[in-house]
């Protein structure tokens, strides 16, 4: 069980909602690193309506309250905001992802007793879910988000470059949203079970093959293997 600080959340590994074999188990640190690097992610609550999901872009708040929040908005006209929450909040954050052929494992040419399998990291974020029904702070939440995706650019784009009227009446169509973080449960599947000859393996295959994430997991694959 992790929150971002590396403080245990009030959640025993006995509780766990999410099936988390030991192998695929984040340490603290790597699931700090997602939090802060995350793209959209998918804010879910339980409604008097049913289930509700929009994906959104947070921003991760570590030193908000005991465990950290997470801080976004949503459109007005987005019905998600405004209905009442039964329970707790979740937001599903990914990292890279890809399809793994048993092709690529050194043990198939021994035995064949191989399955094809998914690599993915992720992690589940539980929360008190706060609407924020106010400008500024919608407006800071807006520079915090912007300043951080411009801030690879060669030219960022700032909010002050936008005309202050045109920024104020985008300002009013939205609602900030925070999820006040209570536990996190991440699981990063990364061929951790595997050989060391499999996981050469997965990790040529990934190499060779060129989809769109393969570059990403096999990055995140060589960061997580022992070191010699």
């Amino acid at each position: 069980m992790l929150d971002p600080s590396g403080t245990p959340c009030p959640l025993s590994r006995e509780k766990l909602l999410v099936y988390i074999p030991k192998p695929f188990l984040p340490d603290d640190a790597d699931v700090r690193e997602l939090l802060a690097n995350q793209g959209a992610a998918d804010l879910i609550t339980m409604t008097p309506q049913g289930l509700m999901a929009t994906p959104l872009p947070f921003v991760h708040d570590p030193d908000s309250g005991e465990n950290g929040a997470l801080i976004g908005h949503m459109a007005r006209g987005n019905d998600q905001w405004k209905q009442p929450v039964t329970g707790e909040a979740l937001v599903i954050v990914r990292g890279p992802d890809a399809y793994v052929t048993p092709n690529w494992y050194a043990t198939k040419q021994e035995h064949h007793r191989v399955v094809p399998t998914w690599n993915y990291v992720t992690a589940h974020v539980h929360g008190r879910l706060v609407v924020h029904d106010d400008p500024v702070w919608t407006d800071a939440q807006v520079r915090r988000l912007t300043d951080r995706h411009e801030a690879g650019n060669a030219q960022p784009w700032s909010v002050d470059q936008a005309p202050a009227k045109f920024v104020e009446g985008q300002l009013r169509a939205i609602v900030g949203i925070e999820l006040v973080i209570t536990r996190i449960e991440g699981k990063f599947k990364l061929s951790q079970n595997q050989t060391e000859a499999n996981l050469d393996g997965v990790l040529a295959g990934l190499d060779a093959r060129g989809h769109a994430g393969d570059p990403s997991m096999a990055a995140a694959i060589r960061a997580a293997k022992p070191s010699p």
